[in-house]
């Protein structure tokens, strides 16, 4: 069993109306332990550069509070999810060290300049073509901007291919994939286990199972898990599978963090 999410949304993102209260008050109605609130700070947005950025000065004070109040009842980190692109090293380099964050997740959510989320990307390409290109920007990005402490959703394109996981092998991508997993745990980073997958219908989590069990493989430790979460049932989701399929993939413990440094819990 899972008891700690970390990877959620609250009205400090463009894309949720739900308040860090809301977000951690049904965390606790799912019997979590701990929670990492981790909004957006997509720096430079490409569809609109006013989109997705963090107000800084009401961020903190909000959380702090939130997490005094509930402290007898949850554990609440206050972190950060960057969105990547590899103009935004120097800017990530600055925001990172500018703030008291537990934890920051670093995801590509633009590849080539754009959203995949209106699927102008994957028009006039195969899914395979878009997916490929993601995986290498991934890689581009994580040497680029190295202030982070997870890698986000890896697969997270496959979400908004023409067909999704129909044209979707993660063995296709296995060269580039095997570079990014070896590159994360030489610089002693670590890859979430993002539940969102299933709630999107593609059947697994983020990565697929198959890409966490070869991070395991290759001598990778830290592991996030979380629901990506923008509403308060949306918390926790499929955790029911959470645990059965860390262990399958070769862990037995799971991570969390606090001054950005890891802690590990044990699967119970």
């Amino acid at each position: 069993m899972i008891t700690a999410d970390y990877h959620m949304h609250t009205d400090f993102s463009s894309d949720s109306d739900a308040s860090p209260e809301s977000m951690a008050q049904g965390a606790v109605g799912k019997g979590m332990k701990q929670i990492c609130i981790t909004d957006h700070q997509d720096w430079d947005y490409p569809e609109d550069p006013s989109q997705f950025r963090i107000d800084m000065e009401r961020y903190f004070p909000v959380l702090q509070k939130l997490r005094e109040k509930m402290k007898d009842q949850i554990l609440i980190g206050i972190g950060v999810e960057i969105g990547f692109q590899r103009h935004l090293g120097e800017y990530y380099r600055n925001f990172t060290a500018s703030y008291p964050f537990d934890f920051v997740i670093g995801s590509t959510h633009v590849v080539e300049g754009k959203d995949p989320y209106n699927g102008v990307l994957f028009e006039n390409r195969s899914d395979k073509e878009v997916y490929e290109q993601s995986f290498a920007e991934t890689w581009e990005n994580i040497r680029i901007i190295q202030d982070f402490d997870v890698l986000g959703h890896m697969d997270y394109i496959v979400r908004y291919g023409k067909h999704q996981a129909r044209d979707y092998d993660w063995k296709n991508y296995s060269d580039l994939i095997d570079e990014i997993l070896r590159w994360l745990i030489e610089h002693g980073k670590g890859i979430e286990m993002n539940m969102a997958g299933f709630k999107y219908g593609l059947g697994f989590c983020h990565p697929y199972p198959e890409i966490i069990r070869r991070y395991r493989e290759l001598g990778g430790e830290i592991i996030t898990v979380g629901s990506d979460a923008h509403r308060p049932e949306h918390i926790a989701f499929q955790y029911e599978d959470a645990g059965r399929i860390l262990e399958s993939c070769g862990f037995r413990y799971y991570t969390v963090f606090k001054d950005r440094k890891p802690e590990f819990l044990k699967i119970t």
